[in-house]
């Protein structure tokens, strides 16, 4: 078994090159990543430390809280209000019916009784923010079903669908007591919903409002990533203050992750330049998190449990998502302006499962519950052919099924690829112009295109432009191409090769014919370009 500071470099290491190698594969990253965490874990090589399998709680704790804040700082308030009350439908309905319709499968097939079977709906029920809330963000910063607010519904209700299944969850384990135990337990549980739902809008508000005030009108950030620790530190702060208030384990006041999510959702509307600086933040912060979640996630995998439940446990998940949250999906959407296609498109974008499966799944086996064990392996199932099976649904079916409308920038994170192209030659303005291009690229990471248009070969000359390209682009990812024909033809075609983002033209300080002539270049590629064209003069001696 590793030490601790093993088993981290193991996870972050491991994980993240069992994600590329999936995702170069053409599978989600996630996969890998779970593959290498039964790989570690216990069924396995068992190498990983126990401490750091202890703390996987915590870990998945604030995983969760980074995507929830990711989630809040890409809703569109617009889009949910064109909507009404679609994503509060959402919210409630496909989870509620999937429990019921896994509940009376699971007394049919597994002979439970109503509460056991409800147990196992409530565990299978909750829909996965780690895998939905990034293919979603992913959808809106490609324009997929934006002009509906698809994506938007589909975020905010996961997140209500959560609350409202956990709360259930809680009640049929017998944690719904305190204050109102003495209520019915319909009415215990809607009242204990609307208060953890009330509550994480106020306090999300109150969240924001505190970010507003500490990082821009008090300035207590000089830049991005000290920006993104503070906002994150409130966040976790209010996950954690949720379960630890004096009443919380006999009244729940407020849900801790309702609170996050909506935190950044209230961001947008008081301070949108705070906003997307966090979305690049929180973005950040994701790529290390979810290789910590899908992992430990993996290592909490036991093969065994799932031999004998396996096919029983695939009829349930089956007839749980294509029956009930079917009938969930139709009665959310029903009088709402999506089309056929557009609800088709909730099985593969709301079906994932994962991370709330991986928090709940054992604590009926831990409590004693009869079919605690089959339970878990159920939940066990759902993680590992959903939660792939989702993240790879979701942008394979998107453009199938949703229409493409306009990006909002000011709601999503967009992340181009930045690639300048240079053209140069021998003159005395090539480097000004590299070191033009170097400066730009350093700015927004890009790479760039070293063009040199020759009739002529001449090596020569090549050498020595490959020489002034080194010592300018050093530390700059760059590549020299050499080509032939009409100057001005060649830059277009080439950037339109590469799909170049701004042309950096070089204008000579030259007298008589060779100015016209390398002046009318310029000339006409500021005519011809559909392209930013930057042109660079040469300094005047």
């Amino acid at each position: 078994m590793s030490s601790i500071l093993e088993t981290l470099s193991l996870i972050l290491l491991l994980g993240f090159l069992a994600g590329q190698l999936a995702r170069r594969l053409g599978a989600p990253a996630l996969i890998g990543m779970i593959l290498v965490g039964i790989v570690l874990g216990p069924a396995a090589l068992n190498l990983l430390h126990t401490d750091v399998l202890t703390a996987a709680p915590t870990f998945r704790a604030v995983a969760v809280m980074v995507i929830l804040m990711k989630a809040g700082l890409g809703l569109d308030r617009q889009k949910l209000a064109q909507q009404g009350t679609v994503a509060l439908r959402l919210g409630v309905l496909p989870a509620l019916c999937e429990m019921a319709v896994v509940a009376g499968v699971a007394m049919l097939l597994l002979g439970f009784d109503l509460r056991q079977g409800l147990l196992l709906g409530a565990i299978v029920a909750p829909e996965s923010p780690a895998v939905i809330v990034p293919g979603m963000l992913r959808l809106k910063s490609l324009g997929w079903g934006v002009d509906k607010g698809i994506s938007d519904a589909i975020l905010s209700g996961s997140a209500i669908s959560d609350v409202v299944v956990l709360l259930l969850f809680s009640l049929l384990m017998g944690a719904g007591g305190g204050f109102l135990a003495g209520l019915p337990p319909a009415l215990g549980v809607s009242v204990q919903a609307l208060l953890e739902i009330g509550g994480g809008l106020i306090v999300g508000y109150g969240l924001a409002w505190a970010l507003v005030f500490l990082l821009v009108k008090q300035n207590w950030s000089q830049n991005r990533v000290q920006t993104t620790l503070v906002a994150a530190a409130v966040a976790l702060g209010a996950v954690g203050l949720a379960d630890r208030l004096p009443l919380a384990d006999r009244l729940p006041l407020f849900s801790g992750y309702l609170a996050v999510m909506s935190a950044g959702f209230f961001l947008i509307e008081r301070d949108a330049p705070l906003a997307r600086q966090l979305r690049g933040g929180f973005d950040v912060l994701w790529q290390v998190a979810e290789i910590f979640l899908f992992v430990l996630l993996g290592a909490s995998v036991q093969l065994g449990v799932l031999q004998s439940s396996l096919g029983v446990g695939l009829v349930i998940l089956a007839v749980g998502t294509l029956i009930g949250r079917g009938i969930g999906w139709y009665l959310s959407t029903l009088g709402s302006n999506w089309t056929l296609s557009e609800r088709l498109f909730l099985l593969p974008g709301n079906s994932a499962k994962a991370t709330v499966q991986a928090a709940i799944g054992a604590l009926p086996l831990s409590a004693g519950v009869a079919g605690g064990e089959t339970m878990l392996a159920i939940a066990v199932l759902s993680i590992l052919i959903t939660a792939p099976l989702g993240a790879w649904a979701i942008p394979t079916f998107a453009p199938k099924l949703l229409q493409k409308g306009e990006v909002d920038p000011t709601k999503v994170l967009l992340q181009p690829r930045v690639v300048l192209l240079a053209p140069v030659d021998i003159s005395s303005v090539t480097p000004y112009v590299l070191q033009k291009t170097a400066e730009l690229a350093r700015r927004a990471d890009a790479e760039v295109i070293v063009l040199h248009v020759q009739d002529v070969p001449d090596a020569k000359v090549v050498a020595t432009l490959e020489a002034q390209v080194k010592q300018y682009l050093a530390d700059i990812r760059y590549r020299f191409i050499v080509t032939a024909g009409p100057i001005t033809q060649a830059i277009l075609d080439t950037a339109a090769l590469y799909n170049v983002t701004e042309i950096i033209l070089g204008k000579h300080g030259q007298r008589g014919l060779k100015r016209v002539l390398m002046g009318s270049v310029c000339q006409s590629i500021l005519e011809t370009s559909t392209r930013p064209v930057l042109i660079v003069e040469e300094p005047r001696s």
